[in-house]
């Protein structure tokens, strides 16, 4: 296949500046992706094919460039790149560092990431598209294709940018990827707006916990040629939800669906009620059913801190209130053992599970701060001599004020630990939160 740009092959920006092409990366339907050095920094380039280097695309990444990224999350176009050798045009945008992996790795079983990872990658995601519609800007194609994620951490890179456009403009750009394209869509309706790239979010998060289609069920396993009639009355004129609780003419097929089968009863009852309402509710009411970007944040968050570990196998299990309410207690959902539950602190509404690697944030104890996990304030330290005392140790600038339930008051200082111990109250300053058992 004979590639559009060659290695030592130098383009311009519209800075003024020059880049000089190293290697082939990949090729889609719009153009070629090289990898090229910018002042001894490394860049990713995209080149279009021909009939894709508009005028009409020009203006768009232009509009991009101006309005500059939602934030670091994206690999947004960063300047227009033209050759006085070659037709047309490309742009340059942060490269990909090989850290990330695509989410199909993640959905063939390449990689094997914890619960924990992937409620912070539901949560990066969730709140980069936050952003991204703050601006007014809707990304019209958000599917597995376009994100990557470091299995390690959890971080997020979302690539493909250059299809994005501003809400309600109808004029060319993409539709989406069959399968996340909102019903809407399908049926051809509506062009991609804000309230489709909700779906499409939801889509993408159900995909992310199941390793399934939320609409993939009885249905589908009834279907003998995929066609395209098939997939517009599966995805657009009939739509239902696998774990709809009032229509079952959709439902998992054992033996065929087994993962969705699985991982939706490992979660919790509120990351599923959040996923059956994204399904119904958000698939019969395009404009008020939708599972908004905050709503998903709070549900990933949640899901993060009602981690609790088996004793046993060591398998994340989830935290439910009505645990303490079973007669034989809650079995880990992997060996089946009983578990112990860790002590826990309530903050506001939130309750945290006190593991021994768990942290406290910003997020929560600052109101004015939501979202904000950049640093940890707090974490759970062992004591040196007696392993079965533990305490939280703070990490903050902050003076912590902690009552015991004797009415006693002590200061805890930077660096210093507080006691786990029933019924203590710890006030960090903004907020309080009380140790629970």
């Amino acid at each position: 296949m004979n590639q559009l740009l060659s290695p030592k092959q130098v383009v311009q920006l519209d800075t003024n500046l020059y880049c000089e092409i190293e290697k082939f990366i990949g090729g889609g339907g719009q153009g070629e992706v090289y990898q090229a050095n910018l002042n001894g920094k490394p860049v990713a380039i995209k080149w279009y094919f021909p009939e894709q280097a508009t005028e009409e695309q020009s203006q768009a990444l232009e509009m991009l460039i101006n309005s500059g990224a939602p934030n670091d999350k994206f690999l947004w176009p960063l300047s227009l790149a033209t050759s006085s050798q070659i037709k047309g045009f490309g742009y340059v945008m942060p490269l990909r560092g090989a850290r990330y992996k695509s989410i199909n790795d993640l959905m063939k079983r390449r990689i094997d990431p914890s619960f924990r990872i992937l409620a912070t990658v539901g949560l990066e995601l969730a709140h980069s598209f936050l952003q991204l519609h703050a601006k007014g800007f809707c990304y019209r194609d958000i599917s597995f294709g376009n994100v990557f994620f470091d299995p390690d951490t959890g971080e997020v890179l979302i690539c493909d940018n250059d299809n994005v456009t501003l809400d309600g403009d109808a004029s060319g750009g993409v539709l989406g990827t069959p399968r996340f394209m909102a019903p809407e869509v399908v049926r051809g309706e509506v062009k991609p707006s804000i309230e489709t790239d909700l779906f499409s979010l939801a889509v993408l998060l159900f995909y992310i916990f199941m390793i399934h289609h939320p609409l993939e069920g009885k249905k589908e396993a009834k279907i003998k040629c995929f066609d395209l009639p098939a997939m517009n009355k599966l995805y657009g004129t009939e739509p239902v939800f696998i774990f709809d609780p009032n229509d079952k003419s959709n439902t998992p097929i054992l033996g065929y669906h087994d993962n969705a089968i699985i991982y939706w009863n490992i979660y919790p009852r509120q990351l599923r009620n959040i996923f059956t309402k994204a399904f119904t509710d958000g698939i019969y009411d395009a404009k008020q059913g939708r599972v908004r970007e905050s709503e998903w944040c709070n549900a990933m968050i949640a899901l993060r801190d009602s981690i609790i570990y088996c004793g046993d196998c060591g398998a994340e299990n989830f935290y439910e209130t009505d645990m303490m309410s079973h007669k034989k207690g809650k079995l880990c959902w992997s060996c089946q053992k009983l578990l112990k539950i860790p002590p826990r602190i309530r903050i506001n509404h939130n309750i945290i599970m006190l593991n021994y690697d768990s942290k406290l944030f910003n997020h929560h104890i600052d109101p004015d701060k939501n979202y904000d996990f950049s640093e940890a304030i707090a974490s759970m330290n062992q004591h040196p001599d007696l392993p079965n005392v533990w305490g939280l140790k703070n990490h903050s600038s902050e003076t912590w004020h902690v009552t015991t339930v004797d009415g006693v008051t002590t200061k805890v200082n930077t660096g210093q630990n507080v006691k786990i111990a029933l019924g203590i109250k710890i006030n960090f300053g903004k907020t309080t939160g009380e140790i629970r058992f």
